[in-house]
């Protein structure tokens, strides 16, 4: 067992010195490769989920205004943040949003359906909104 495998912190660190040292030959590559595609998946899978959480309570604002609250409306906003601090960070995710959409919203209507109670979905079978829309922090489906 090596230290990738005993403390993960101290591996880090470990790694970190030997890449600033310029000791690449002694680099623990199979790990760092493993460690750097996970993050990238993380980072996917991050951007995917709040855009799911966004989309549900779009959904839950345009099909149950009659329920509408400052809880959604805060919920949406910070959805909204949270995306465009992930773009920014990771610019390059943002030409893949059409890709992650269709999981996106898949996700979010199984979640607004159970949320709203509805015993069929009202919800269209693809998503509605651009990308545009989604983003944009004064849109909000009537």
């Amino acid at each position: 067992m090596n230290n990738y495998q005993i403390d993960f912190h101290d591996w880090l660190q470990a790694q970190t010195a030997l890449l600033k040292s310029g000791q690449l030959s002694v680099l623990d590559i199979p790990h760092l490769i493993e460690e750097l595609e996970s993050m990238s998946a993380r980072e996917r899978r991050e951007l995917i989920n709040r855009l799911a959480v966004l989309l549900a309570h779009l959904l839950k604002w345009q099909y149950q205004p009659e329920r509408r609250c400052t809880s959604w409306r805060l919920t949406m906003n910070e959805q909204r943040r949270q995306l465009a601090l992930i773009l920014e960070d990771s610019p390059s995710l943002e030409k893949r949003l059409p890709e992650f959409l269709p999981r996106s919203y898949q996700n979010a209507t199984s979640a607004a359906l159970e949320e709203t109670g509805f015993l069929k979905s009202p919800f269209p079978a693809k998503c509605a909104y651009s990308i545009d829309e989604i983003m944009d922090e004064n849109y909000w489906p009537e």
